[in-house]
């Protein structure tokens, strides 16, 4: 099995641990895989508390990412989300619901943004097909119906897209 050789990093201002920890607990196929810690007597790019986590590196559903602990100079943004493709409305709704969960917050069109300000897209399995349907009137339905959700309904998109 060949390991992919590009991991998205994600920066956070000490709460990396934490972050990495919760989405481990979401998806199957995932793990921590390493930490290494902050010694005390490093500054760069802050300092934190001895023993505090400086890079998480783990797996969600396969795919590697790392979790940088530098600091509070940047911050998350939609310029660049985590996309999950949901095979169902309860696969829908367990991300979804977990992911706006304590502090996280629904945005439009299957975006949120998590606890701890990341930004994700949860898009049910089947979108893209009626999104690209070759009936341009089709696509055109079923796109004014997402645009107008915030968590993404595959069955009322279908149906908005057959004309319902």
């Amino acid at each position: 099995m060949s390991t992919s050789r590009i991991a998205p990093c994600l920066w956070f201002n000490g709460e990396a641990e934490e972050a990495a920890t919760f989405y481990v607990s979401l998806f199957p196929d995932s793990r921590i895989d390493k930490v290494s810690r902050y010694g005390g007597d490093q500054t760069f790019p802050v300092s934190f508390p001895k023993g505090t986590a400086l890079m998480v590196e783990f797996t969600l559903a396969g795919q590697r990412f790392q979790a940088l602990n530098g600091g509070p100079q940047f911050r998350h943004s939609e310029a660049i989300s985590l996309s999950i493709s949901g095979r169902d409305a309860r696969e829908v709704d367990h991300y979804w619901n977990a992911l706006t969960a304590h502090g996280g917050a629904e945005g439009p069109c299957g975006w949120l943004k998590d606890r701890f300000g990341v930004s994700w897209q949860v898009v049910p399995e089947g979108l893209g097909e009626l999104l690209a349907d070759r009936d341009s009137a089709r696509a055109g339905r079923a796109l004014k119906a997402m645009l107008g959700m915030k968590k993404l309904d595959l069955a009322a998109i279908a149906e908005a897209a057959d004309g319902g």
